[in-house]
């Protein structure tokens, strides 16, 4: 399909960015160092390209590559502690094929879902400049455009919501930003007729704490899944066993949904 070859050339062009010398040099020294646990790797090390379905009604948009996460395995999500909590929650969602995510040799396959970032190289202490935020958003913007059957955005993060307001207002999209509030579980219609759901990132520091449980990413899902009318299997009930109960934690979240 042209828009399944174009998406790869545009990852293929991600790939070959250099832009950033900042990003490049600290994603080639990290790869150069390795941590011990990976020192059998060969770090992929380069701007980590877009992965999923290209005819996705539903995209994931994060924040930047993980230092020894996506800049060690070259693909989204894959191989640290945000992709671990993630993939079990896109496969009970029925958006991954398996739960487990490793490397992009792993089998993984992602049906309605595509996965980005507002960042295409891992930045030192997980910050990006904001010279870094604007050689990154074309990518974005082009992205959005092939994305022809895209339906809802869940973004991943304040820096990533505020991302897509930010390519909201470089398309013309968006006058003000005023209404538009970061909290988790929030909706918001863009302009177009799309919808953005924002969520807590699933980073070690919100999941460890608590902050975000997989029950309530698994709602943010479910909720895209009916949102974007795609059909599938719900495997919410194989990843509810796999947890301790944790109504007092859900507790602390009430889904808040905003429509303008």
């Amino acid at each position: 399909m042209a828009g399944t070859r174009t998406l790869a050339i545009l990852n293929e062009r991600i790939v070959a960015c250099e832009l950033c010398p900042r990003l490049r040099t600290h994603c080639a020294e990290v790869a150069r160092k390795r941590r011990r646990a990976y020192a059998d790797w060969e770090y992929w090390g380069r701007p980590v390209p877009s992965f999923g379905d290209p005819m996705a009604r539903v995209l994931v948009l994060g924040l930047a590559p993980g230092a020894h996460g996506s800049n060690r395995t070259g693909r989204p999500f894959t191989g640290d502690g945000s992709g671990d909590f993630l993939y079990p929650v896109l496969h009970a969602a029925g958006f991954a094929s398996q739960p487990t995510a490793t490397s992009r040799d792993d089998g993984m396959k992602l049906t309605g879902l595509w996965i980005t970032s507002v960042v295409r190289c891992a930045p030192p202490l997980n910050k990006p400049t904001t010279e870094e935020l604007r050689n990154c958003a074309p990518w974005l913007d082009e992205e959005m455009k092939l994305l022809a059957n895209l339906r809802v955005v869940v973004c991943l993060g304040r820096i990533a919501f505020d991302g897509l307001l930010a390519h909201l207002t470089r398309v013309g999209s968006l006058k003000a930003r005023a209404r538009w509030v970061f909290v988790h579980g929030a909706e918001y219609k863009l302009p177009g007729g799309l919808i953005a759901i924002a969520s807590y990132h699933p980073s070690l520091q919100n999941t460890n704490t608590g902050k975000l449980t997989r029950a309530m990413l698994l709602q943010v899902f479910r909720r895209a899944r009916k949102l974007a009318e795609l059909s599938g299997t719900d495997r919410g009930w194989r990843l509810a066993m796999t947890e301790e109960p944790q109504r007092q934690k859900e507790k602390r979240w009430i889904g808040w949904r905003m429509r303008f």
